[in-house]
């Protein structure tokens, strides 16, 4: 029989090499400059003017600073002002991968609200750092707050994660002598 209390020590090790993780993956992205500007390359741009949007599709990269997002399409949503142009959202599809110099994450879709400071990826998200690796349906990263938080299902429920609505990780840990 296992005693429960043999049992929480080895949950909390976990916790907490899940909330190093998480702590180290937020803490490269915090610093982000969402001012910076955005460029963008595709095969192929359609520019929208009077829904002031562009789509870009085709083997897609976008840049901004250190952070990198490609995709197979991607609507950029923007505000034309006195001041010039102004983005407002980049709408991401299609086998999505954002990377920043510590991390990779990747999914079906993803949002960047450049007025919020928000990503969110949804469909089979995997966020790897290193060696360890945090999957489910849904990540939201705040820019400004520096934190991630991972569930195990995307907005939309069921069949968004192929873990059954849960999230999983594989955290790595340092080589201890015997």
């Amino acid at each position: 029989m296992i005693r429960p209390f043999v049992l929480l020590p080895a949950l909390a090790a976990v916790a907490l090499a899940g909330a190093a993780f998480a702590q180290g993956a937020v803490s490269a992205l915090k610093g982000h400059n969402s001012n910076s500007p955005v460029d963008v390359e595709a095969d192929r741009i359609e520019v929208q003017d009077r829904a002031d949007r562009a789509i870009f599709s085709g083997n897609v990269r976008a840049r901004q600073g250190d952070l990198a997002l490609d995709a197979a399409r991607l609507t950029v949503a923007y505000a034309s002002g006195s001041s010039g142009t102004q983005i407002q959202r980049l709408d991401a599809s299609g086998g999505v991968t954002v990377r920043s110099p510590s991390e990779t994450a990747t999914g079906q879709f993803a949002i960047y609200d450049l007025n919020r400071r928000l990503i969110t990826m949804v469909g089979g998200v995997t966020l790897v750092r290193g060696a360890s690796r945090i999957q489910g349906g849904r990540l939201v990263i705040d820019l400004t707050s520096g934190r991630a938080t991972v569930d195990g299902s995307g907005v939309g429920g069921a069949g968004t994660s192929s873990q059954g609505g849960r999230v999983t990780g594989r955290f790595t840990v340092p080589q201890r002598g015997q």
